[in-house]
């Protein structure tokens, strides 16, 4: 036993930086895929025994950085760690005859400590190299199978994520110099909220960390990189690599001092993405795609509800506690359903029907039907979104819920009679029983009310958006309605469509004014310009995408001026 529990806030990242190194070692590789699961054991311990508030300090590391685990903190410490272990069982089988074993190992070590940090870190300073390490080194496990629609949900990753980083590290900058070149957390916070605050400091967070949140239109490389994921990363991406973002606009935005504008578009991102990306969800033909979507859309349900909050002013302690609840469940929920749609191509017969049991149950508290978890968040949420915010979330149980019944209808199936194995199967159930029992357990302890304060009749009144929804599928199911077809990325296509053909004149010019030249070259020459060709392609698209994110947070930085 471990004397000073804040001593576990350190071993929380330096642990699997530590199975990261023996990933390298000769010989260790191909077996550390094993060892996934002890990663994030030190910072289950530490969500649970380690002392709240407590800084800790790490002179000589990163400018005299420090670590200090808060109320809010522990909740997304505790189901990120949770989730990640689980997530590790199920790849320690899953990747079992991986062709990348060492590689596989490695990076996920090394983004599980800088996902972890992320929750932990005191100061600017560690928040930032812990958000990027989660943040870049992500793209290997994107790109892990080395496919091609992979290569390409990698590079629109990779550079969205680029751009991200560059917004928070400006915006952290400034919001540095505004506090007077502080870098505690805290006091980098209550320097946003001071008149003399550079007005593009909190636009350029919302910028930053709502690419990695998955805020509309700033989305577009979850929907193509979680498909892309081996099924144990996409777990992860969706239910605790996203909530990065969240803890970001958790942990710097100025709550308590109105900022109409900033929180304003924030509010109306968020709540469209809530609509917009729910809908999306329903033209895809994969499950895991659908399953991204539905993250863009309760991802922006939350920064809804932060977006009103800022815009009003509202206290941090009356919005965090329900905020930090609702992403507790909802990274639960998501990553037994993406662990739950790996289960499905070995799940044959009675297997299957008990496995579309469990992810309906799953996504009907996803989608808050009453009585279930996702409800009981919900109702917290609400609490802080006014009148017209709790009205949108309760309209999106139906969004929600014909988005979880098109993940079902999709669910891949299985080839044989076959029998899940277990080391597949106890992740799955692990996790969909903690999403659906742990926030009755906290409820009451974080935000100090009662569950199921309401009485019945109302209750039953506000599942009708449900009710709707069920009517809709039984009358689609009926007479044979096929769902419409939207590509993965949805605003991508544009986007690289008319890249590639300015690309193509490019090349046309090219050759027309260069024949001759081209003809003196000898083959092997030839094959490497073409390759260069398809490489120059990808990082002209990825270009695109970046002057396009870039405008979009240019015209956020500008609507903040006015």
């Amino acid at each position: 036993m471990i004397a000073d529990p804040t001593l576990l806030l350190p071993l929380a990242v330096l642990w699997p930086m530590l199975l990261a190194g023996l990933a390298l070692l000769p010989g260790w590789g191909s077996r550390m895929v094993l060892l996934l699961p002890l990663g994030p054991l030190p910072a289950l311990a530490a969500a649970l025994v380690a002392s709240r508030d407590v800084p800790v300090a790490l002179p000589g590391v990163l400018l005299d950085s420090g670590l200090e685990l808060g109320a809010t903190g522990a909740l997304f410490l505790g189901g990120a760690a949770t989730l990640w272990f689980w997530a590790g069982v199920y790849a320690a089988f899953y990747m079992r005859r991986d062709e990348r074993p060492a590689g596989f190992a490695l990076f996920w070590n090394l983004v599980l400590a800088g996902n972890l940090g992320v929750f932990i870190a005191a100061d600017i300073v560690s928040f930032y190299v812990f958000f990027a390490l989660v943040s870049l080194l992500a793209y290997p496990l994107v790109i892990h199978d080395r496919q091609p629609a992979s290569m390409r949900a990698g590079t629109v990753y990779l550079v969205l994520a680029v751009c991200g980083e560059v917004a928070i590290l400006v915006g952290l900058m400034l919001a540095s110099f505004g506090a007077g070149g502080a870098i505690g957390i805290e006091a980098v916070r209550a320097g946003l909220a001071l008149p003399s605050a550079h007005p593009a400091a909190v636009p350029l967070l919302i910028a930053g960390f709502g690419i990695k949140a998955g805020l509309m239109p700033l989305h577009v490389w979850l929907p193509v990189a979680h498909p892309a994921a081996p099924v144990p990363a996409s777990a992860v991406l969706s239910g605790a690599i996203v909530k990065a973002g969240i803890f970001g606009l958790v942990a710097f935005l100025p709550l308590g001092m109105p900022a109409a504008v900033a929180g304003n578009v924030l509010m109306i991102l968020g709540f469209s993405g809530l609509f917009l990306a729910a809908l999306m969800g329903l033209a895809q033909a994969g499950a895991k795609a659908v399953l991204a979507y539905s993250t863009v859309s309760q991802m922006g349900l939350v920064m809804g509800v932060l977006g009103f909050a800022l815009a009003g002013g509202s206290a941090p302690a009356a919005v965090l506690p329900a905020v930090a609840l609702f992403a507790l469940h909802h990274g639960l929920a998501k990553g037994a359903l993406f662990l739950g749609v790996g289960l499905a191509p070995v799940c044959g017969r009675a297997w299957r029907w008990g496995l579309l049991g469990a992810l309906a149950v799953l996504g009907s508290s996803l989608a808050g039907m009453q009585l279930l978890a996702g409800a009981l968040v919900k109702s917290a949420l609400k609490d802080q979104a006014g009148a017209f915010g709790a009205t949108l979330i309760g309209l999106s149980a139906l969004t929600t819920a014909l988005a979880m019944a098109r993940c079902l209808a999709v669910l891949p199936r299985a080839k044989s009679r076959c029998r899940p194995p277990l080391l597949m199967a106890l992740p799955f159930l692990a996790l969909s029983g903690a999403a659906l029992w742990l926030p009755w357990l906290l409820y009451a302890r974080i935000t100090g009310e009662t569950p199921l304060a309401a009485d019945l009749r109302s209750l039953i009144f506000e599942a009708w958006p449900l009710g709707l929804a069920a009517l809709m599928i039984a009358g689609a199911v009926a007479v044979g309605l096929k769902a419409p077809s939207l590509p993965e990325g949805d605003a991508l296509g544009p986007v690289q469509r008319r890249v590639a053909a300015l690309s193509a004149a490019a090349r046309a010019a090219e050759r027309a004014g260069s024949r001759s030249l081209r003809r003196s070259r000898p083959k092997p020459q030839t094959v490497i310009g073409e390759d260069l060709d398809r490489i120059e392609d990808v990082f002209r698209e990825g270009a695109a995408a970046a002057i396009l994110v870039l405008a979009i947070a240019g015209a956020v930085v500008a609507a903040s001026l006015i």
